[in-house]
């Protein structure tokens, strides 16, 4: 129990030092890893760490995907104008 919520207390600080820009991701994944890394051998810690990476990770590859410019909006006409 001592580990968890010192794996908490270290991921909140590192979630506040970080700014709320990079922190998107971060939070969700830290919990997840914790939770994840106490139960495969108490590696609470280890877990946030790396779901706390991962959720940045993810959060940045969405990000992009939605800023990306859209390749099949514009339908090219091709001279037939429904005739």
């Amino acid at each position: 129990m001592k580990v968890t919520i010192a794996s908490l207390v270290v991921v909140a600080a590192l979630a506040f030092a970080v700014g709320p820009a990079e922190a998107k991701g971060c939070l969700k994944g830290a919990v997840v890893g914790g939770v994840a890394g106490h139960y495969a051998g108490h590696h609470g810690l280890l877990g946030a760490a790396t779901g706390c990476l991962y959720g940045r990770h993810r959060a940045k590859q969405q990000q992009e995907q939605q800023q990306a410019p859209r390749q099949h909006e514009h339908v090219e006409d091709n001279g037939q104008n429904g005739m």
